[in-house]
């Protein structure tokens, strides 16, 4: 007797389960990948000797070897000690000003949808207008205030990236403010903090790690184009966009050294979109 089969359709993977697979498997990577690059950022100097902006110009444009593992750049410089601390400064970067900007925009989304009336009209007429100028412009224009310092990075692209939190945290505090569980809180006397935690926060805490992941990826997009014009982080403190186009001249007599930061930022930019991705679906 020949046993039951089961139908087709349960045979065949359904197309909600496929799509639900392949966010987890592109999270996974990822975050693989930024730990990764993290832990090489942070255990590099202490496998490695020298300093990431000790010269040699006895070594330059050394192949990687046993000496240096990813070789050396135009002035003998080892490439493993100047990628870990580069990383170190995107990452450092990206992060505090992602938080900085997560911390103004939410605060601001909440009091503007909270309030409403005027407080609502200037702050979303604020954000208009610090929409209405093109990122790096802005970006550009503060660092102008004191080139050189880590500072108006941070700050610049803290005033890029503060919109979309604001927008979010504004969208979803009108629609729960007027729930009843929200006029209930309020009724018993409990005040904003509480509401926020327990109403606004659930709400809002799996879209703001989406924006967050997604604004980290732009801060470090930015801080590369930044320092590639050379108007960003100056030497001798390597950055991956400065450190290209320092070996931009050398690409024909050493293509796999100016490979290095190149890829550096396509594998964090990969990861934190990625984390992103996943968790938007």
């Amino acid at each position: 007797m020949i046993a039951p089969t089961e139908p087709f359709s349960a045979q065949v993977p359904s197309a909600g389960r496929m799509a639900g697979a392949r966010p987890r498997a592109g999270v996974i990577v990822g975050i693989a990948i930024l730990i990764a690059l993290t832990a090489f950022s942070l255990l590099t100097p202490l496998v490695v000797d020298g300093s990431p902006t000790g010269q040699n110009l006895a070594q330059t444009l050394q192949p990687p070897g046993p000496g240096h593992r990813l070789g050396t750049d135009h002035l003998g410089r080892d490439m493993a000690l100047r990628l870990a601390a580069a990383i170190r400064v995107s990452l450092s970067v990206s992060i505090g000003a992602t938080i900085v900007a997560a911390v103004l925009g939410v605060g601001l989304g909440v009091l503007a949808g909270s309030r409403g009336g005027l407080v609502d009209r200037l702050l979303s007429t604020a954000a208009d207008m610090v929409l209405a100028l093109p990122g790096l412009l802005l970006v550009l224009l503060i660092i102008a205030i004191a080139p050189g310092r880590f500072w108006p990075l941070y700050l610049g692209i803290s005033l890029v990236l503060w919109i979309e939190y604001f927008r979010m945290a504004r969208a979803i505090t009108i629609r729960v403010a007027a729930s009843p569980a929200v006029q209930a809180s309020q009724l018993l006397g409990f005040g904003p903090v509480y509401v926020f935690l327990t109403h606004y926060w659930p709400q809002m805490a799996p879209m703001i790690l989406t924006v967050g992941a997604f604004g980290a990826a732009t801060a470090i997009l930015s801080v590369a184009a930044l320092g590639f014009v050379n108007v960003g982080i100056r030497p001798p403190t390597p950055e991956l966009g400065q450190m290209m186009i320092e070996l931009l001249p050398y690409y024909h007599e050493a293509p796999y050294i100016i490979a290095q930061p190149i890829l550096v930022v396509f594998l964090l930019v990969l990861s934190l979109n990625l984390i992103a991705g996943g968790k938007a679906r």
